[in-house]
């Protein structure tokens, strides 16, 4: 494939990457927590980043909706051509970041107007492609409202499970009834889904949560995989008795069992390529300064880029937990929560965004970093129904899910033109 096949010059990329700056701080004081960033699904501020979402749509020629599941979406291009889908996700975890996710879709809006003819903004011109191109918002891939990631995006890949409707919020409301509140019909909820014959894939630019590019000096990756997941909740059962008048050997301490079973994780999965285990959670019970704790429950994040990997990890973590328990006089049990596979990038994708990103390095470059996903995306949603491909720009210091993440504009210029490119790479292949 040509190495460069965008027609826009240095000054329309910078101001692209700057107005995607811009728009990230104006996003950022949409916020239901006064001096921090939270959006979740369904409130009020989902409803305004949505407009504000439409608005910039429809300001580079876009028609806009907000489909069955809150998700808003912008198209251009023939009305019954098969779509490329671009974006990512405009909701946020407590005390967020201002780029995981926004700075997709923002990019996307970009992409667009780029790919548009010059002085088309506003226009009947659409741009010369094969395909319609879409750009999604999506509206809940952290899951922080209800405890359950990736809705929005799993609504439009068909596999919305009827089971969540009873799913509530801290407030104890039910997803059912706060999507009647905010003016969505949940026997709707169909409509959002999209048959495989109507796209010719989803391409999602998303900041790298993690420091391997940073670490590498390089802006951009291809992404390869979105990692696979297992969550549990694990109980360990000791005995509660009285701290001042138990000698050691009587103690049956069920916090000192969970305690070493969390550095059991970390100590297993730091002997592993490619495992992360994480212990986010650890309460003890009754919780009293004067009793020896009686029971312990513990969370554990469990990703791997292969599901084989991730699961002979999980055993070996299994068998540590059993020895410790055992020696300790405990017992312990583990509740599967989360289960998601490794979602793998299509291969056409894959190269596409290769392409792209070689379009914005000097000639003769190395290839582009290909780097899989730690984190989650709504991409893994989206693979049931088409093919997924994701392009990472640089994070400094891999920070994210905290104010202080970062993306440098230079990088998001050269994001921009690397996603750009990638279309047009699309377009020249089959649809």
């Amino acid at each position: 494939m040509p190495a460069s096949l965008l027609v826009a010059g240095h000054d329309r990329i910078a101001g692209a990457a700057r107005r995607v700056m811009a728009r990230c701080d104006e996003l950022a004081r949409v916020s239901a927590t006064s001096g921090a960033i939270e959006r979740v699904y369904l409130s009020t501020e989902h409803a305004r980043v949505n407009r504000l979402a439409a608005e910039w749509m429809r300001e580079i020629g876009m028609t806009t909706r907000q489909d069955a599941a809150g998700n808003q979406l912008g198209r251009i291009g023939p009305p019954d051509a098969p779509a490329l889908l671009l974006g990512s996700h405009l909701d946020t975890v407590p005390d967020a970041g201002r780029y995981d996710g926004i700075v997709g879709v923002l990019m996307a809006l970009e992409v667009v107007r780029l790919l548009r003819p010059p002085g088309a903004e506003g226009s009947a011109s659409d741009p010369a492609l094969p395909f319609a191109l879409e750009v999604i918002a999506f509206s809940d891939e952290e899951g922080t409202r209800f405890g359950k990631a990736l809705l929005g995006s799993s609504a439009v890949a068909g596999t919305w499970d009827a089971d969540w409707w009873a799913l509530t919020d801290a407030d104890g409301t039910t997803l059912g009834e706060a999507f009647r509140e905010f003016g969505l019909d949940p026997g709707r909820i169909g409509e959002a889904a999209r048959h495989p014959d109507e796209l010719v894939g989803y391409l999602e630019a998303h900041i790298e949560q993690g420091p391997e590019l940073d670490r590498r000096g390089e802006s951009l990756a291809v992404v390869s995989s979105i990692a696979s997941a297992r969550r549990f909740q694990l109980v360990v059962e000791g005995e509660a008795r009285h701290a001042g008048g138990t000698p050691y050997d009587l103690r049956r301490d069920a916090l000192l069992g969970a305690s070493e079973a969390a550095l059991a994780v970390e100590r297993i999965c730091r002997a592993e390529h490619h495992i992360i285990g994480t212990v986010g959670q650890l309460e003890a019970y009754p919780g009293a300064v004067n009793i020896i704790p009686g029971e312990a429950r513990l969370s554990l994040d469990l990703r791997g880029e292969f599901d084989g990997e991730r699961d002979r990890v999980w055993g070996a973590i299994s068998r540590d937990v059993d020895e410790i328990m055992g020696r300790r006089g405990l017992r312990w049990h583990a509740r599967e929560i989360h289960s998601a596979p490794a979602v793998f990038c299509a291969p056409l994708l894959q190269d596409v965004v290769r392409e792209g990103i070689l379009s914005t390095l000097p000639s003769g470059a190395d290839d582009p970093a290909v780097i899989f996903s730690r984190a989650g995306h709504d991409g893994m949603a989206i693979g049931a129904v088409t093919d997924v491909g994701m392009l990472f720009l640089r994070n400094p210091d891999g920070i994210s899910h905290h104010p202080d993440e970062a993306v440098a504009a230079g990088d998001v210029a050269r994001g921009i033109q690397a996603l750009a490119e990638a279309v047009l790479h699309r377009a020249a292949e089959p649809v």
